[in-house]
């Protein structure tokens, strides 16, 4: 799950990114809204946490104008304004959740995941090929029943390629996925991902393939059926 924290406290933003990573997501981090823009033209983000008081301007004006473009996009709202008109103007402008500062990163963690839990979110209950099965909620997957230990990071994978299944994902469509902008990622970390997933699956007598399209990216395929 791909994040865009929108925040002009560094250290806090730092804090932010470091607990959310811990707990599976990428996270891409600016400071202002004119940055925020930037960012959503260039990538495709699951959700959006929001501080209000952002130096070039307010970003709730931001929310609207997402709204008004009928970008669905779940945004959650951090923000140091707790009163009750505060977080009531704050729904109204067409955020989904609110959360006053400070916070414990647990909490966030736990409404990030129940936001991209909503109907026509990023996360559906259970994503299912062959005899694999993964429960986007809960960062886990399992085969034929049974639960198959992975990283964070090779369960990302691994949903993306089941919610493409049959088709190819590109390489660049799959890293900016998995890793956040500005991320230190060597130039073999997606294909080395890819081959312990692979490994996993194999150990655990999974009936999928997850096979490489030379320049282009990787496919899952499901197991075929033989009549007759």
């Amino acid at each position: 799950m791909r994040l865009l924290l929108i925040e002009d406290n560094a250290r806090l933003a730092s804090l932010i990114r470091e607990g959310l990573d811990r707990q599976g997501f990428a996270v891409d981090w600016c400071e202002t809204v004119d940055g925020a823009e930037h960012a959503l033209k260039i990538n495709d983000y699951d959700l959006m946490l929001l501080d209000l008081g952002l130096p070039d301007g307010e970003g709730l004006d931001l929310v609207r104008s997402l709204r008004r473009r009928q970008d669905t996009m779940p945004i959650l709202i951090l923000t140091a304004r707790g009163g009750l008109d505060d977080r009531v103007t704050g729904l109204d402008a067409g955020a989904d959740d609110y959360l006053v500062k400070p916070f414990q990163i647990p909490e966030l963690a736990a409404r990030c995941r129940a936001l991209l839990r909503r109907p026509g979110a990023s996360l559906g209950t259970e994503l299912t090929v062959g005899n694999v099965i993964l429960h986007s909620a809960e960062r886990s997957f399992a085969v034929a029943g049974r639960a198959v230990e992975a990283t964070p990071r090779e369960v990302d994978l691994l949903e993306c390629l089941l919610r493409r299944a049959g088709h190819v994902v590109a390489k660049p469509a799959l890293e900016g996925a998995l890793y956040s902008m500005d991320a230190e990622v060597t130039p073999n970390a997606l294909e080395a991902c890819v081959s312990r997933l692979r490994k996993r699956l194999a150990t655990a007598g999974a009936d999928v393939q997850i096979r490489t399209v030379h320049g282009v990216g990787y496919a899952l395929f499901a197991p075929v059926t033989v009549y007759g």
